[in-house]
């Protein structure tokens, strides 16, 4: 099973959800050979709620995903947290819907919730708790507390870091700080424009329909991780439409 573990719904957070817009997303990720995504959107993105509101309304809900043209769909958010850094968080459409709920307090940048209160919130429910690109400039998760970070599940080897810090460098990062807090790490795009899917991929050695499958399968070390010849070419390819496109649509907002 195809599978990739960071990936976005929408162009940016400023913008409303399209189904339009979501469907053609899933195209193009079963045309470039996924079986299935963890919907990471993030959790202050414009009207969240809107998005499981419309899945809901619109597609199949089974096991622990939504089944949309032959993909499995995961419920899933990407949170900030104060000490700047980015988790995702996979579950239930129950589980991620109650978690957003609860951080709603939480959603401006001068409130994120700290890290640690976090991982208390999200231990209550059947998550898998996934550090997101540990090592961007921006986001530095590697700093943080060893024995917190810790209480995460896996790291992400983000196909966004990849195409901005280089494969190799990247790569040596991300996974040597994973291995001394002895965590897997698995493989996640960061798409937010189509064009991105494909880039980095997670070959899981079953087919998953669970979120417990999922932590089986990472747990045991019985996936892989592909890194498309392709990466710089999709990930700078969609880095240039996605500004070109967020800015038309974000004028709209504004007019």
């Amino acid at each position: 099973m195809n599978f990739d573990f960071h990936t976005h719904g929408k162009l940016s957070k400023k913008v409303e959800f399209s189904l339009e817009y979501f469907v053609n997303m899933v195209k193009v990720a079963k045309e470039n050979g996924l079986d299935g995504f963890a919907l990471t959107e993030h959790f202050n993105t414009r009207n969240f709620m809107d998005v499981y509101d419309t899945l809901d309304q619109t597609f199949v809900y089974e096991n622990e995903y939504y089944l949309i043209d032959g993909i499995k769909v995961f419920p899933a958010m990407e949170v900030d947290i104060r000490e700047v850094g980015h988790i995702l968080l996979i579950g239930n459409r129950t589980d991620i819907r109650e978690l957003r709920i609860v951080l709603e307090p939480f959603t401006e940048k001068n409130s994120f919730i700290e890290f640690e209160q976090l991982l208390e919130k999200a231990e209550a429910y059947n998550l898998l708790k996934i550090g997101a690109h540990p090592f961007r400039d921006s986001t530095p998760l590697n700093e943080l507390d060893p024995q917190l970070l810790c209480r995460l599940d896996a790291f992400d080897l983000n196909g966004k870091d990849l195409y901005q810090q280089g494969i190799d460098e990247n790569s040596e990062k991300v996974y040597g700080f994973a291995e001394n807090l002895k965590k897997p790490v698995v493989g996640g795009s960061d798409t937010h424009h189509f064009m991105q899917y494909g880039c980095i991929v997670s070959e899981l050695g079953q087919e998953c329909s669970t979120i417990d499958e999922l932590k089986k399968v990472i747990f045991e070390g019985r996936y892989s991780i592909e890194v498309s010849s392709e990466l710089y070419d999709k990930v700078k390819t969609a880095k240039e439409m996605k500004e070109i496109e967020k800015r038309k649509m974000e004028k709209l907002i504004i007019n």
